[in-house]
């Protein structure tokens, strides 16, 4: 059955989280904060890690790589939302649209990898640390990400491209302040069993192998953290990994109960509200999860605001 109005449809309607224009005014003041201190809070990190050079280190470069992640993650749905409230427009074309959905995926998905592999340079620097430098060779590192970056695209893709076959009839409101793959897809008024099956068959897949290789990684790294003998050493240890081990919780945990929350509820707007914990509480979080954890970022990051480098380097001059 071919649907005529298939072309018709030009753009699509966030519906957001209110309609209350009190409750919008808080909404834009709460998003727009969390968004400049998601951007301040991991440019930051880039920077201290970037112009230290105690930091040039494969962890510290992963380290970087997720807060370069989480800027483009909270730049794709954030600056949208603050521009339609701002407007009193809340359009978005169709090609934006599924451009959202595309970099939204990619993006989460790089994330996802990127924690797999942080997991993975944390199990290697505790469980076999003569050979750290010899495994995480700079040109590996690059290569890890690089692969996550080019998997990752061919998931949103996929998805992506699976949903522009659907076809979309008059209704076109979202019930969402971004546009979320799975309630796109059920404002299609073709057969979408395939997408949805693709969403869950791919989707565990995809984030499944990270947190396997996670939960492997870190069963490994607290059995051998425990055999340690100096408290120092352990203490270390623990140290490093537990802000890690921080991210992953805040990440998986809060993309875990949106999605158990939206089996339990039907109501849109406790879904939409369910996932602003996963797709912008993680990325504000993560640079202060870093910065009060670990004290060598700590130091970087003292020294990049008040410029003492530069001010000795001047001395010396």
């Amino acid at each position: 059955m071919k649907f005529k109005n298939q072309t018709v449809v030009s753009e699509f309607i966030l519906v957001g989280l209110t309609d209350d224009p009190e409750r919008q005014l808080l909404i834009f003041s709460l998003f727009l904060a969390m968004y400049l201190v998601t951007l301040l809070g991991n440019l930051l990190i880039i920077l201290a890690v970037t112009s230290d050079s105690h930091l040039h280190t494969p962890m510290y470069f992963f380290l970087s790589s997720l807060s370069f992640t989480d800027i483009c993650i909270s730049t794709t749905t954030i600056p949208k939302m603050l521009v339609n409230m701002q407007m009193q427009d809340r359009s978005i074309t169709y090609t934006g649209c599924f451009t959202q959905i595309t970099c939204a995926l990619t993006l989460g998905g790089v994330e996802s990898c990127l924690l797999g592999v942080m997991a993975y340079d944390r199990y290697v620097a505790i469980c076999q640390p003569l050979r750290y430098r010899l495994i995480l060779t700079p040109y590996f590192c690059v290569l890890l990400v690089v692969l996550s970056l080019l998997l990752s695209t061919v998931y949103g893709l996929l998805h992506s491209l699976m949903a522009l076959q659907l076809s979309f009839c008059t209704n076109v409101e979202i019930p969402h302040f971004f546009c979320e793959l799975a309630q796109v897809i059920k404002l299609a008024c073709s057969e979408n069993y395939v997408n949805t099956l693709l969403i869950y068959s791919a989707g565990n897949i995809f984030f499944g192998v990270p947190i396997v290789g996670i939960i492997f990684s870190y069963t490994k790294i607290a059995f051998s953290i425990l055999r340690m003998s100096p408290v120092g050493e352990r203490y270390k240890a623990f140290s490093t990994w537990g802000s890690h081990l921080s991210i992953v919780f805040l990440f998986y945990g809060t993309g875990f109960g949106v999605y158990l929350s939206s089996a339990v509820t039907e109501s849109s707007t406790e879904n939409a509200v369910a996932s602003v914990m996963y797709i912008v509480i993680p990325q504000m979080m993560n640079p202060f999860i870093y910065r009060l954890r670990n004290k060598e970022m700590k130091t970087a990051l003292r020294l990049l605001i008040t410029g003492k480098p530069f001010i000795l380097l001047c001395h010396c001059l």
